[in-house]
């Protein structure tokens, strides 16, 4: 690879002297590659997400504007191109005097210096996993494949690079190489004449031609043979030789899948304009497999007459198995039909972003599918026969939900896996989706109780969303999490102000985060090497986070998301996890509109320190009635009983009631009362009589048995010096019913609080 400042591109077939001249921006951005033919690629090279000036040497010149070309507004045979994400070949439309004269090829290199390896790895699998599907789905396959040209132009490219991401690989190669090495054989009869004399073993056949074969020499007169009738012999016989021969029905198997393969190849490349990305690859696999026949022993082979399939050669020796593998997927692949596959494939490009994209969906599918019971009807809807083939349904901007149903042993979760679901910004709360603009992560994980449905479990707060993202570009996601010094956010806002803005991963974690109702978590999944997982409080979920997922066949890392999807689901098993609490709290606060009665403008104690739980509507004050006569005892002892038998005037005890964090006394005609203490246990203790009596009770107790709150003066400020009017409370009796014990929240009794 050689690294160049600018280059001259030749365009004589164009026009005689015509060049372009491209000069890069940026050191270490423009290249002369020594090995893009062989990679199929063209062989002066850009990088993606930098911007290069161009300059035709003939003004009448220029080139076709696009989203990637920008001409000068004048000077039209000047201009920036800057392919921003694009990755793979770029086909520049050259133009003289606005009509187009022909074309000129660049490649925009990925920043990511595998990314050949890792196009390769992800278009494998995703062939792979979608001809899986289609066995699944019992599709209507054929093993007859003819290319119809005019049916199949728009998908053309599309259908050759599947066929070339499960040909042209290493492994197939190797696959070739060990059958060639070492290829099944078996023994061959081969007759021929031989003298009778050297004839070791007679079969009888053979004893028949002694009797009857011509070119007969007689025999001596003393010969033995005179005994048994024999005067004579011939002199020669057939004699049977068996041979070592390649010409197996596996072999011819293997050669009748190789020309299968060359010959949607060769027709591809003769349909494919020259010189074109198509072309180009398709002419490197045509002289591939070619080699590949052009080994020796398929010389011996001859055309099978029939395909067996259930051979154990082809289904367990090493080769034989990956070709007969390779060869399954060949007719499904060739007539699979991807709409979301222009997002990659139009015009020859290799949008690397989109593919991890896709690639990472068949790899959560396989995780998911490890770890919950996915129903497979939902999987096969993946695949739908369609009049232009078999189509993947897998497109971007179309969500597909896989459901399943997780048994723990103790608990029950629904499962929903989706792609590219949209929430939307359109409806209000308690429904699901963001309460402000439509989000679309690439991949929604959520869990809810089995027995309820997900409209239900998402008012009742049951319910509980993973999202993820797919950053095949990102590498820096680590470093923004981890930064901590004022230099590095003084930096950070630096470049925000130059509208360069690195954390824009992050922010759309945090986005996702705190705008979908529900969210638990939100993760990056990147082709890296370090995961991430900061806890929002002190439990897994919510969270935010990376994990690395790359595209390896050895070590994609993937395990690590695992364990951490086990780990969020044993958090689901814990019933007593906070989560747990706060959507309960979540839903019981906000599952009814506040009303104008709700609102309390009295000045009341700050809600910290010792008063953290003061909140008006959860604070019970406990309206009790006394007797003048046991004021003073009250207000001394500390103590105030009321009845605990089952008479009238006795204490029901409710939540209210054993939970009352304040004490309003008023006694026998005192509607309008100030005598607020406050209740310093927990609910009231049970005193016997004799337990009265020996706290100086003034008179005598006429029940055996009391509830007696320990109280003590209030001491908040705001509460000191008010008035109540008892009268106003909805749990209020006139008459001797008002010396019956009641609770009421502090919220209903601020709305009595007498002004003056």
């Amino acid at each position: 690879m050689e690294v160049k400042s600018f280059v001259n591109i030749n365009l004589d077939h164009i026009e005689e002297g015509l060049q372009l001249a491209i000069d890069a921006k940026v050191e270490n951005t423009l290249f002369l590659s020594s090995d893009a033919l062989e990679n199929g690629e063209a062989e002066y090279q850009l990088v993606e997400g930098f911007s290069y000036d161009y300059e035709l040497n003939k003004d009448d010149f220029s080139l076709a504007k696009d989203h990637i070309v920008q001409p000068h507004s004048r000077k039209r045979y000047l201009g920036l191109i800057s392919p921003n994400i694009y990755v793979g070949t770029l086909t520049l439309t050259v133009l003289k005097k606005d009509k187009e004269v022909g074309y000129v090829n660049v490649e925009v290199r990925s920043v990511k210096a595998d990314y050949r390896d890792d196009y390769r790895d992800m278009l494998e699998l995703i062939t792979e996993k979608c001809t899986d599907l289609l066995m699944q789905a019992n599709s209507p396959v054929t093993h007859n494949f003819e290319t119809d040209f005019e049916k199949d132009n728009e998908t053309l490219y599309q259908k050759f690079a599947f066929i070339k991401s499960i040909v042209a690989t290493d492994e197939f190669a190797e696959s070739v190489h060990r059958i060639v090495s070492s290829p099944v054989t078996k023994w061959k009869e081969t007759s021929e004449q031989k003298d009778v004399r050297n004839i070791r073993r007679f079969k009888n056949s053979n004893i028949k031609e002694l009797i009857t074969g011509s070119k007969r020499t007689h025999l001596p007169d003393n010969h033995y043979l005179h005994n048994y009738g024999l005067k004579s012999l011939p002199d020669k016989i057939t004699a049977v030789r068996k041979t070592d021969t390649v010409d197996t029905p596996e072999n011819r198997f293997v050669k009748f899948a190789l020309e299968s393969f060359l010959k949607f190849v060769s027709d591809i490349n003769k349909k494919a304009r020259k010189e074109s990305k198509l072309w180009l690859e398709s002419d490197l696999l045509e002289k591939a497999l070619e080699s590949f026949l052009h080994h020796s022993i398929f010389k011996e082979i001859s055309r099978p007459e029939t395909l067996r399939l259930n051979s154990p050669v082809l289904q367990r020796k090493e080769g034989y198995r990956e070709v007969l593998r390779v060869w399954l997927m060949f007719d499904l692949a060739a007539k699979l039909v991807w709409k979301g596959g222009d997002d990659i494939y139009k015009g020859g490009k290799k949008d690397i972003a989109t593919l991890y994209e896709y690639w990472l969906f068949f790899k959560l599918l396989d995780l998911f599918k490890s770890v919950f019971d996915i129903e497979h009807k939902d999987i096969s809807e993946l695949i739908k026969e369609t009049s232009d083939g078999l189509n993947l349904q897998l497109k971007q901007g179309n969500h597909t939900a896989l459901r399943g149903i997780f048994n723990t042993g103790t608990r029950k979760l629904n499962i929903r896996f989706n792609y590219n679901r949209s929430f939307s910004g359109q409806k209000d709360y308690p429904h699901s989706g963001s309460w402000t603009t439509t989000m679309r992560p690439d991949y929604t994980l959520s869990f809810w109780p089995h027995g309820i449905s997900e409209k239900d479990a998402e008012v009742q707060e049951l319910i509980v969303h993973i999202h993820f993202d797919a950053k095949y570009k990102i590498a820096n996601l680590t470093d923004i999490l981890s930064k901590e010094s004022e230099v590095d956010i003084d930096t950070e806002k630096n470049e925000n102000r130059k509208g360069v803005y690195k954390n824009a991963d992050l922010l759309k974690m945090h986005a996702y985060k705190d705008a979908i109702r529900r969210t638990g978590g939100a993760y990056v999944l990147y082709p890296g090497d370090t995961s991430v997982k900061k806890k929002g409080f002190h439990e897994i979920i919510p969270g935010l986070g990376a994990f690395p997922v790359r595209p390896s066949k050895t070590d994609d890392g993937i395990n690590e998301l695992k364990e951490f999807i086990l780990e969020v689901i044993q958090h689901f098993v814990n019933r007593a996890s906070q989560r747990e609490k706060i959507a309960y709290r979540t839903y019981d606060v906000y599952r009814n509109k506040p009303q104008k009665d709700d609102e309390v403008n009295e000045a009341l104690p700050e809600t910290y320190g010792k008063n953290r739980s003061l909140i008006p509507g959860d604070t019970y004050v406990l309206v009790g009635f006394y007797k003048k006569d046991n004021l003073e005892w009250i207000l001394h002892s500390g103590l105030y009983n009321a009845r605990a038998d089952c008479n009238r005037g006795s204490l029901r005890l409710g939540p209210g009631e054993s939970g009352a964090k304040y004490l309003l006394l008023h006694a026998a005609g005192e509607t309008k009362t100030g005598r607020l203490v406050k209740v310093i246990e927990t609910g009231p203790r049970v005193f016997s009589k004799q337990t009265l009596i020996d706290k100086g009770y003034p008179s005598e107790p006429t029940q055996n048995y009391y509830l007696v709150y320990k109280i003590h003066e209030i001491t908040e400020e705001e509460l000191k010096n008010q008035k109540w009017d008892i009268t106003k409370l909805e749990k209020f009796r006139q008459g001797r019913a008002s010396a019956l014990p009641f609770s009421v929240t502090l919220a209903e009794l601020m709305k009595t609080i007498i002004k003056e």
